[in-house]
């Protein structure tokens, strides 16, 4: 423990040192210091678009694009009827500029949009971001990908190569990532690596939420709303000034619902949501120039576990060999119309959230400190069927239970003078993580699994062999539980510096590093199967003498084959399912490190005040880790480097925004969460993270247009062409040059209108919103695992789409509004996910599919 803290305390004061050392520096390179500019303030939009908003009030464009103050002539006073051209203000870059002005290709989406979609967390908004998915089927183990870069994060030896941030906290572990929207102001998406400024995990990009802070104003706001299937959502709002430089601002949420599917088993509803959660925060700003925010954020989830719906009819008692992928095309099942049958046992999915930040900026006239202190905690238990099946004969669950605290400190100085805009900062993170990964059973699996693999139904033999002497014991109905301890400690710091140099007033070049060092320990324990009344029975005197029958051969009368005693104890009192390399029947712990320089450049060309072209080449870094399920493998960090060019404008004659980019991106060493055949026979496969090198290529391109002062149209695709560089599949399918699997394209429209002074002097507010999503690339491996699923009953990877509606009306005064709202209006239904762990040995895949259209009422108010 000396070491450790004498390492951590060298690291901070190296980091604290150097940071000071640049912002000394760099005052000294302009010509003249200038007071910090004024910062533009986020206006309130009104308007939906997945990628911003529009209002009624113009803001000035070179004004939010260059950060200088406005002058009587940069802003003309606007007539009343005039559309305006709003722009969207966002900290992509840790400092506050329009989304126009940033040289990122990045999409934002406000909370006014977010209510337009009713949007409760990241995975609510799947599709209307093109380039990013968000799996939200379990919140306690979610997957995010950008761009096609994806890892599930699995186990408490992954990370995810898309960082979660909120108010610039990393959200560690994606177990603790999907939260309820609480009071937000926003979030921005950024695309690409991002490793320079949001530092490591954020080598596909990055998802920064935004929340709203406490002011010394009073407000209030309520949003309730109800919808079908018992759909009940409440979320409030109280801020208040409590003395004259104390505010306070208490927010809260709650999402509650019956399910939308019955399982068959005990007449239960899946598909519910039972979340609340609540944040409270704490303004003080009683020395100069100072600020002081203090948060604390709770949140509970507890709802039944996600749907697994088989999509084979069940095989036969008995039947022989493993029946996937090799089930006749005839005999598979539309999930999407098939019932659910769902029989595991205390199968939950739950999760407690606790974080607590404290933000701490001071101006000091030259320069802006700031300090940022954040503690996150959650636990986690999520046990689900896994067979699709309420037949005991191929019972299979399995549990994940987490328990995860990490802790990080992060400081920044930056500032600005006439030839430089500059940021530096130094980050400390530290977690502590426990994972028991647990696969659940019965003896009449166990029993199916030994019949299916080499003809030998072994508690077949042991009831009948009891039954014909007379033992009197029971071998089926018996529960069997095999368990994977983990845990892991990890530390990270890195120092970072960011400079936007104005060479011209047309001409910026930024030029940003960070040096990060990742330190990882991980281990690793997996006992002998939990069997309990089996090892009752098999202890007993009776019990002992069966086994010693069938291995000296005294059954074979009762035609029992003779089986040697040590394969008889092997079978019955050891591992069966969870059988890994390096088996760990005591605790095994091994530890690396790893070192990574991530820089980026870009130059950005203002050929005039609302149009910026830019070129940047950015890398990023996700630190290695090690497989859950495996004894002591280790995997290498992904690298990435990324070279984009694009163009931002701003048409106020059109009233139109455009922004368009093309990316080519290189990985190293990708990890990707893959489900690996085991290599004992009995085991199910296991999901681990393989590495592979990929590339890609790709478009983004986004348009927001205000024909008419009512109405705004926006349009938001992405394309890429995503490819193996160099790689080979599990079972030696050589993939180079072959499809990851990304679509070729996604794309997001919309249009809003809104009638003024309609109803009561209020507005009327139409917005009709879509998502389309193309097929999945297959390949050879693909089609084989199942990832290309096609059927006689169904498709899975088919293109998908989506269309929502909402029609509201706002009071005058904006004090309250309804709403009726119809989401997925076509009830169109598609296959989304693949369970296929039970599949090669029992012949039970099952299936995930979206849910069926909603329709509710909404109510607003605000004081």
């Amino acid at each position: 423990m000396v070491i450790r803290k004498t390492k951590i305390a060298a690291s901070l004061s190296q980091a604290v040192f150097w940071g000071g050392v640049a912002a000394a520096m760099l005052p000294a390179l302009g010509a003249a210091q200038t007071a910090p500019a004024t910062t533009a303030a986020a206006t309130a939009p009104s308007a939906s678009g997945a990628s911003g908003s529009t209002g009624d009030q113009p803001q000035n464009i070179a004004q939010a694009q260059t950060g200088a103050p406005a002058t009587a002539t940069q802003a003309p006073v606007a007539s009343p009827d005039e559309p305006a051209v709003e722009q969207v203000i966002v900290t992509a870059q840790s400092r506050t500029q329009a989304a126009q002005a940033v040289p990122i290709s990045l999409q934002v989406i406000t909370m006014q949009s977010l209510d337009k979609l009713q949007a409760t967390n990241l995975s609510s908004i799947n599709g209307y971001v093109p380039g990013l998915t968000v799996d939200g089927t379990e919140p306690t183990q979610p997957e995010y990908t950008i761009r096609g870069i994806s890892n599930a994060d699995f186990g408490v030896g992954t990370d995810s190569p898309v960082g979660v941030y909120v108010d610039g906290v990393y959200s560690g572990k994606n177990g603790g990532a999907l939260l309820n929207f609480n009071d937000i102001q926003r979030v921005e998406v950024l695309m690409g690596p991002q490793g320079t400024l949001f530092g490591r995990n954020s080598a596909a990009g990055a998802i920064s939420i935004v929340t709203n802070e406490p002011t010394h104003d009073f407000d209030a706001s309520a949003t309730v709303r109800v919808e079908n299937y018992g759909t009940e959502y409440l979320a409030g709002m109280l801020n208040m000034p409590i003395a004259d430089h104390l505010a306070a601002r208490i927010s809260l949420v709650t999402d509650q619902s019956n399910g939308w599917i019955t399982n068959q088993y005990n007449n239960t509803q899946f598909g519910n949501t039972n979340d609340w959660g609540t944040r409270m925060q704490l303004l003080w700003d009683g020395l100069p120039n100072t600020k002081v925010v203090l948060g604390w954020e709770h949140e509970v989830l507890d709802q039944h576990p996600v749907e697994d719906i088989g999509i084979v009819n069940p095989p036969a008692l008995g039947a022989a060999g493993p029946l996937y992928p090799n089930i006749p095309n005839s005999d598979y099942i539309n999930p999407v119309n098939a019932p659910l049958y769902n029989d595991v046992m205390g199968g939950r999915e739950n999760r407690n959230f606790d974080g607590v930040t404290l933000r701490v900026t001071h101006d000091f006239g030259w320069a802006e400190f700031g300090s940022t202190t954040a503690y996150r905690h959650y636990s986690s238990f999520n046990r689900n069927d896994r067979d699709g099946t309420d037949d005991i004969w191929t019972y299979f669950d399995t549990a994940n239970i987490e328990g995860n605290t990490s802790w990080q400190q992060e400081f920044t100085l930056k500032g600005k003078t006439e030839l430089v805009d500059w940021v530096s900062g130094a980050s400390l993170y530290f977690e502590h993580a426990n994972q028991a990964s647990q696969l659940n059973t019965f003896t009449d699996t166990l029993n199916t699994l030994f019949n299916n693999d080499a003809g030998l139904p072994l508690y077949s033999i042991l009831q009948g062999l009891s039954g014909a002497t007379g033992a009197g014991l029971n071998f089926f109905g018996l529960p069997w539980q095999e368990t994977m301890y983990n845990h892991g400690d990890y530390r990270a710091q890195a120092i970072y510096g960011d400079l936007i140099w104005h060479l011209t007033p047309q001409i910026d070049l930024t030029t940003g590093a960070r040096f990060t060092q990742d330190e990882k320990e991980m281990s690793w324990y997996e006992p002998d199967r939990t069997a309990t009344a089996l090892d009752s029975n098999l202890n007993s005197p009776a019990g002992m003498a069966l086994l010693q029958a069938i291995a000296t051969g005294q059954a074979a009368p009762f035609g029992i084959p003779q089986i040697p005693l040590a394969v008889l104890n092997q079978l019955l009192r050891q591992n069966v399912l969870l059988q890994t390399t390096n088996d760990s029947v005591t605790p095994f712990t091994t530890s690396k490190s790893w070192s990574d320089f991530s820089p980026r450049a870009v130059l950005a060309y203002h050929p005039e005040p609302n149009t910026m072209i830019f070129g940047s080449v950015t890398q990023g870094y996700q630190a290695g880790g090690f497989n859950t399920v495996q004894v002591n493998s280790a995997f290498a960090p992904e690298t990435v480097t990324n070279y984009e060019i694009g163009v931002k404008t701003t048409i106020p004659a059109y009233r139109l925004l455009l922004s368009a980019s093309v990316f080519d991106y290189k990985f190293n060493d990708l990890q990707s969460l893959n489900l690996v055949p085991s290599n004992n026979p009995l085991s199910p496969p296991a999901y681990q993270v393989v590495s592979s090198n990929e590339s890609a290529k790709g478009l983004d391109f986004q348009a927001r247009w205000r024909p008419v002062r009512p109405m705004t149209l926006y349009f938001t695709s992405e394309y890429i062409n995503q490819r193996y560089d160099n790689d080979t599949a599990a079972d030696g399918t050589v993939l180079n040059g072959a499809p990851v699997g990304t679509p070729f394209w996604t794309a997001a429209t919309g249009v809003d209108y809104v009638w003024h002074d309609l109803i009561h002097g209020g507005s009327v507010d139409l917005t009709v919103q879509g998502t389309y999503t193309g097929p999945t690339r297959c390949n050879a491996d693909s089609a084989e695992t199942g990832g290309c699923l096609q059927t006689s009953a169904f498709d899975y990877g088919e293109a998908t789409h989506r269309i929502d509606f909402r029609l509201g009306w706002d009071a005058p005064d904006h004090s309250w509004g309804l709403a009726l709202f119809v989401n997925n209006v076509f009830n169109d239904r598609y296959v989304i996910g693949l369970d296929l762990i039970s599949a090669t040995k029992l012949g039970t895949p099952a299936a995930q599919v979206t849910p069926p259209r909603t329709i509710g009422l909404e109510a607003t108010m605000h004081l």
